[in-house]
């Protein structure tokens, strides 16, 4: 009942938003004109920059894989990761790919269930400390930029507040992992057992700090590029933003339209760039809303192959049933226990 609630409100925030960005008949005419008028080959651009945030990202999971002893053929682990990406794209929810991802991935190794699990969360956990220091970096680069008006300068704040809280999480994890501090939970604390595994998988990848060091340059690529999407698209509607200005907006359009208050950020995702790059580079409302868009269409089309595979896909080796349901459940709960021991 919860999840269903949850998906009616990320639904009705969507419809609202959306309505509250294009319901202007004039804005929807310059829309149509800015269509017409687009140079379509930056979008074959921003196909291959996705294409690259889509690589990156596959290798970031390889070696975070490796790194918990679980080897898959590069068909068989790319072919995962484009279900994974799928399922990104079209699930309600936060974890909706990261679940999938799981599933499959314990029908190819289902005798190593902690790492599997640890390897997808730790694949997620990465991308976010990757994200938080090309925020840092391009803040400290451009604030005064960014702090221009009212309305920039609020959603500035707003990024500001989760990134200092994503900072003192990340330093209270690794306090309370380097110290072992959940060994001294009591015996009957719920859920001490599994806090005690993610704390030893901390220690593993800090053991195998090169293979952990080489997941997070992985993941600056897969950010840089994934700004360098929403960039071309920017370009292939005229709107010629110089690339550092445009990159410092992109943190602050990427936290808020992660929040999950709106389905995969449709809606805020245009707002949040009407908002910036209207005020910050005077780039037309409508053409702002409509880079937004155009770059969540790029981000779709990259991903659905991952359709195609799922229809194909077999399991390599023949396992025990794996239940979706136990899975979600098992991701869910990892998840949620490392944001509570941050």
């Amino acid at each position: 009942m919860k999840k269903i609630l949850v998906t009616i409100f990320q639904l009705s925030v969507t419809i609202a938003v959306l309505y509250w960005v294009y319901h202007d008949p004039n804005r929807r005419a310059q829309m149509a004109e800015a269509l017409r008028n687009a140079q379509y080959q930056w979008v074959i651009v921003g196909v291959l920059s996705y294409v690259l945030v889509e690589i990156a990202a596959a290798f970031r999971w390889h070696v975070l894989l490796k790194v918990q002893k679980i080897q898959l053929s590069v068909p068989r682990l790319s072919g995962l990761f484009l279900i994974g990406m799928f399922y990104n794209q079209f699930l309600p929810g936060g974890t909706g790919g990261d679940i999938i991802k799981s599933y499959y991935l314990l029908k190819e190794t289902s005798d190593k269930k902690a790492g599997a699990l640890l390897a997808v969360v730790f694949d997620r956990f990465i991308g976010l400390v990757a994200l938080v220091a090309i925020t840092g970096t391009l803040i400290s680069l451009r604030y005064n930029f960014l702090a221009q008006t009212t309305d920039t300068r609020r959603l500035l704040w707003v990024l500001l507040f989760l990134l200092g809280a994503s900072i003192a999480a990340l330093l209270s994890t690794f306090v309370i992992s380097g110290f072992n501090l959940f060994h001294q939970l009591p015996e009957r604390f719920p859920g001490r057992e599994k806090l005690i595994e993610i704390s030893a998988a901390y220690h593993l990848y800090a053991r195998h700090w090169r293979a952990t060091l080489l997941a997070f340059g992985a993941s600056l690529i897969a950010h840089l590029a994934t700004f360098g999407t929403f960039f071309c698209a920017a370009y292939a509607l005229g709107a010629a933003v110089p690339v550092v200005n445009f990159f410092a907006v992109m943190p602050i359009e990427r936290t808020i339209s992660a929040l999950p208050i709106s389905f995969a950020g449709i809606g805020l995702r245009e707002k949040v760039l009407q908002i910036m790059l209207n005020g910050l580079c005077g780039v037309p409302e409508a053409t702002a809303i409509l880079i937004g868009s155009l770059s969540f269409l790029i981000i779709l089309i990259c991903c659905l192959p991952g359709a195609l595979v799922y229809f194909f896909y077999k399991p390599s080796v023949v396992v025990p049933h794996v239940k979706l349901r136990e899975m979600e459940q098992e991701v869910v709960t990892l998840e949620h226990e490392i944001s509570e021991a941050e």
